[in-house]
């Protein structure tokens, strides 16, 4: 039975990337017996255009019967985003919809750039001489983002804002314990994001975590508050390797995290609930370079990796995916948006992705 497979392009350069990632399906089907079925459905600004609603219902019904979903960068510039009610913009009328409608809990965005990239990154090459390796693991669907919402005018006449950060003891130990299992398959260690010594929800985290904690004795936890994490990151990045957060502390570390790789463009990400997962890039749509065939596509191509390994249990060919990805850069091929392309091996989005695909399919020819 063919592994079906909901297709969200989104918006601005997402369907620009969307179509170089959806390549590998047709490389995998040729040399594994392996079918994939792909349907395609409206989501994001586009969405709201085209059907009146960011995440329309015929959307949804794509995404219940899929086995897994791929979902591009959704939304547009602050100008053409006021064209949209508040309520159906992207961001809340539909990324968070979708990560509450399959509770995508767990967020896995690995930080990564091989021995040969590092000239993508803005550190300096003795602070980072080996790349930099870090799995960062956020809690997706709790936290101030979800939380309870208002606004209004007060008794005074003074407008106000209220919005409420809310963790249960169940999502923050389903979290935890992810965190636990990933630094058990890597190196042992764990660091925990708090901020402890100012909010009483870090405070409940790391009681919850000391709990856990008890059932994977072989972990070492190293605690950390958040401030000290963001400098960390940029002054020694190899003391990490899997970090566990909650929800707005993971938003904002990510970001660094493609910071200190030189750009979003290089961080896929995949979104996990107990029954399905969307997989996506962690960088936004870019709609000053929609359109220009520049688009790097490793971040979404990489999305694909992580959903292979994930979802279909296809270790061995997502690990050519990577591979593939990282030989193209390795031989000095990049595209003009990310800073640190070498004059002279500038390549186009599709010509990015056709690399890709020769070096994969190679890869499962031979393998």
């Amino acid at each position: 039975m063919a592994k079906r497979i909901a297709i969200l392009a989104g918006d601005a350069i997402g369907p620009e990337i969307m179509t170089q990632a959806i390549r590998v399906f047709d490389v995998l089907e040729k040399h594994r017996d392996v079918k994939f079925k792909l349907v395609e459905a409206p989501f994001g600004a586009s969405a709201y255009f085209s059907h009146g609603k960011a995440f329309p219902d015929e959307t949804k019904v794509v995404c219940d019967e899929a086995d897994a979903i791929l979902k591009g960068p959704v939304g547009l510039s602050f100008e053409a985003s006021q064209k949209i009610p508040v309520e159906e913009q992207a961001e809340r009328g539909a990324i968070l919809p979708l990560r509450a409608r399959y509770n995508t809990y767990a967020n896995f965005r690995p930080i990564f750039l091989s021995k040969d990239m590092v000239h993508f990154s803005p550190l300096k090459r003795e602070i980072i001489p080996e790349g930099i390796d870090i799995l960062l693991i956020r809690e997706l669907v709790g936290g101030l983002y979800f939380g309870e919402k208002e606004r209004g005018v007060d008794k005074t006449g003074k407008r106000f804002v209220k919005e409420v950060l809310e963790y249960t003891e169940d999502q923050v130990r389903q979290i935890l314990i992810i965190g636990f299992k990933q630094a058990q398959k890597r190196k042992g260690i764990l660091h925990n994001i708090h901020k402890s010594n100012v909010l009483m929800s870090s405070v409940f985290w790391n009681e919850i975590l000391a709990e856990v904690h008890k059932d994977f004795q072989d972990v070492e936890v190293k605690n950390i508050l958040v401030d000290a994490a963001a400098t960390a990151l940029c002054l020694n990045p190899s003391q990490f390797d899997v970090m566990v957060m909650e929800n707005m502390f993971g938003d904002i570390l990510s970001d660094q995290g493609g910071g200190i790789l030189g750009s979003l463009g290089l961080m896929p990400s995949a979104c996990i609930g107990p029954e399905k997962a969307y997989y996506e890039p962690s960088h936004g749509s870019a709609p000053d370079i929609a359109g220009k065939n520049i688009a790097n596509p490793y971040s979404m191509i990489g999305s694909v990796a992580m959903m292979l390994e994930m979802s279909f249990n296809m270790v061995e060919e997502s690990k050519a995916v990577w591979q593939a990805m990282q030989s193209v850069f390795e031989k000095g091929y990049s595209t003009s948006d990310l800073s640190s392309a070498e004059k002279g091996n500038i390549v186009s989005t599709i010509k990015f992705g056709d690399l890709v695909m020769q070096e994969l399919d190679k890869l499962l020819m031979n393998s």
